[in-house]
């Protein structure tokens, strides 16, 4: 059986122990049963990606929320103070994720940060046309952009 659906089926019986099926019991019951399936490990015979994949989504997901509060400020910053500090430029973004998932993970969070707003994808899927609002430097942008939402999220799918 799959570890996740395992993990359920345990959120599932948390919840009917308790006999209350409300949300907030099915969220404790999945992490009670993350923790007791991560403790059971070494009972399985080969070694599940499952727990590496849900730390790594975590880290994304953290990382994600950083991203929108700095680039909230930011924007926020540039509109309400008199001096403009926005150099807005269309850059062309190379894409190392393959899988459409991935690529459309990264352009949904790319779009869904202020400041930057992802445009097309070259038909043969290997850039990404992103327009954004602080390009002093497109290549210190791309870097970012790739050394950050890209990587984060080429590693939850490996």
């Amino acid at each position: 059986m799959n570890i996740f659906a395992l993990n359920i089926v345990l959120a599932v019986v948390w919840s009917g122990l308790w006999a209350d099926f409300s949300l907030l019991q099915m969220v404790v019951g999945f992490h009670v049963g993350f923790a007791a399936l991560w403790l059971a490990q070494p009972l399985f015979d080969t070694p599940s990606p499952y727990f590496r994949r849900a730390y790594r989504t975590v880290r994304l997901i953290l990382f994600f929320l950083y991203e929108l509060v700095v680039s909230s400020i930011r924007v926020a910053w540039d509109v309400v103070t008199p001096t403009h500090l926005s150099r807005p430029a269309i850059i062309r973004m190379p894409l190392d994720v393959e899988s459409d998932l991935e690529i459309l993970l990264v352009t949904n969070l790319i779009s869904l940060t202020p400041g930057t707003l992802s445009l097309d994808v070259t038909p043969d899927r290997s850039f990404l046309i992103v327009h954004a609002m602080f390009a002093d430097d497109p290549e210190a942008l791309v870097a970012e952009l790739k050394n950050g939402m890209e990587r984060m999220v080429k590693e939850v799918f490996e």
